[in-house]
Formats: C-alpha cells, sequence, structure tokens
C-alpha cells in the first residue's frame, strides 16, 4: 500500500510518523507544504547571487587571460604561437579553462598595436579586520592607476595596506586542482593524486561535490594530467596556482563578511587578478 502512495508523490504529500516497531505515512500539516511568495522570492535571490557570482568569477579569469596574451605577444616575439612559445603556452592554458576563441583572437590583435602599453606584473600586502592578512595580485598596463585604485578601495573597505614582504611571507605559493566527483570517489582520488606527486587532499568546501588537490608549483601540470588522463572532471574556474595560507586567522561571522565584501571590491578592479587571505 504504502509503495503504491509513493508511485504517486507528484499528486500526493507525505510525512512518516514513527509508531511502535514500524513507519506509517500520514498527511503532513498543511503548512508544510505552502510555498509563500517571500520564501520562493529568498530561493530566487539566493540562486541569482551565486549565478551573479560564478559570473563574476568567469569574467574575471576572462580578463586575466587577455592580458596575459597581451603581454605574451608584446614580450615573446610576435602574434605566431608556432614561433612564440611564451604564446604556445599561454594560449594551451587559456584553451583548457574555455576561454572562448574569438577571446584569444581579439587580444592577440590587441597586443599587436603600438598604443598598447606594457603589462607589469604586481603584489600589493594589505591587512584587513581582525588582523587577516591580504595578499593580492596584479597585472596592470598602468601602475600608478592599479597602485591608487587599490589603496582606495583598501581603504573605503576599513583595511589598511601593508608593507612589503609583512604578509607575503605567510604565504606559499601552490597548484590547487579542483576535481568534481562524488564522494565514493575518494580512495581513487588518492591512489591517482599521490601518485602524481600531490601533497595534500581534502573534500570541497563549497555547494559542488567534489575533492581539492594540492601540489607543489614543480608538480601542478603532471598532477592535473594524471588526473585528467584517469577520467576525472577539473572545474577550471578553481584549478589554478594559487597563493596558500600557511597559517589561517580565525574571526567571527561577522568579520569574516566584511572581509569578503572587500575582496569583493577588489577583484571588481580590472587591474586586479587575484586576491588570498588567511
Amino acid at each position: 500500500m504504502l509503495a503504491t502512495q509513493l508511485s504517486v508523490a507528484s499528486r500526493y504529500y507525505f510525512a512518516f510518523r514513527k509508531l511502535p516497531g514500524r513507519f506509517v505515512a500520514s498527511e503532513p500539516p498543511s503548512r508544510k507544504i505552502n510555498a509563500t511568495p517571500l520564501s520562493m522570492g529568498r530561493k530566487a535571490a539566493k540562486i541569482a547571487k551565486k549565478k551573479n557570482a560564478e559570473d563574476a568569477k568567469r569574467t574575471k579569469i576572462y580578463g586575466k587571460f587577455g592580458k596575459l596574451i597581451v603581454a605574451a605577444v608584446k614580450d615573446g616575439g610576435g602574434a605566431d604561437p608556432v614561433m612564440n612559445q611564451q604564446l604556445a603556452k599561454v594560449m594551451s592554458q587559456a584553451k583548457e579553462m574555455n576561454v572562448p576563441k574569438e577571446l584569444v583572437d581579439r587580444n592577440i590583435k590587441r597586443a599587436s598595436d603600438g598604443k598598447q602599453a606594457d603589462f607589469v606584473e604586481l603584489t600589493y600586502e594589505a591587512y584587513g579586520h581582525g588582523g587577516v592578512g591580504i595578499v593580492i595580485e596584479v597585472l596592470t598596463d598602468n601602475v600608478n592607476r592599479a597602485a591608487a585604485e587599490t589603496r582606495t578601495v583598501v581603504n573605503k573597505g576599513g583595511g589598511k595596506m601593508a608593507e612589503p614582504g609583512s604578509v607575503l611571507f605567510n604565504f606559499e605559493r601552490k597548484g590547487v586542482i579542483t576535481l568534481l566527483c562524488g564522494g565514493d570517489q575518494e580512495e581513487k582520488v588518492l591512489e591517482v593524486a599521490m601518485e602524481a606527486g600531490a601533497e595534500d587532499i581534502f573534500a570541497a568546501q563549497s555547494s559542488r561535490e567534489g575533492f581539492v588537490v594540492v601540489t607543489a608549483v614543480s608538480s601542478f601540470n603532471a598532477c592535473r594530467r594524471a588526473l585528467v588522463d584517469a577520467g576525472f572532471t577539473i572545474f577550471p574556474d578553481e584549478t589554478s596556482l594559487k597563493m596558500v595560507p600557511l597559517v589561517e586567522v580565525d574571526v567571527e561571522a561577522g568579520t569574516a563578511n566584511t572581509n569578503q565584501d572587500l575582496i569583493d571590491k577588489l577583484l571588481e578592479l580590472e587591474d586586479v587578478d587575484a586576491v588570498y587571505t588567511q
């Protein structure tokens, strides 16, 4: 009887209440199945916020590769990837990150413009709320603009610019590979990643089920290739060389949210490519 009822769940709703030695199905109170406009609106807003964050992250990746392509053309010896190994490498990385071909072609053309200034890599350091260290990576064709805009955002966000080296020593560059897979794949992930030189593996702390593999910089590409060859799906937006904190700073939820607001504002700057925190 119960199986028959559950098979038509599209038309009926059931709740289980426990009786001695067995479960029986009963209709839940009407409030259990009522969806108010307010709750539906909140859910839609949450979904929209998540999508906007993912779109912003993707846009930032596209922008970063656009600048890297321009720099490779200008520094590496021209727009032909056959003759310019630096450009060929960046184009290969862009393909792995699903960067559109038209964006790659547009920036190669842009680099050929004699008016295009050279790009310079910079690293700024700051302190957020609660003493949290912040590392800001910049790739810019206008150093004065990048410095002024970064300082303004940090100050307005309640942070403080730090002296060179005062924050950076708390971080180390590592390869970070994010896998999209079920928890039942943990043993296989461990086997493949460790054999390829991984240093650490842990469950992904996000809405997506999967694992995060941490490697030395020198092992990043080999480990990524080994995982792909083993059939794993890699989430490109969260796979790259990153600055990983050696020591994390614990702060209250409100402070963490305030720091996240500061990070979001920094990432809105055209010249800022990445922001890392303790």
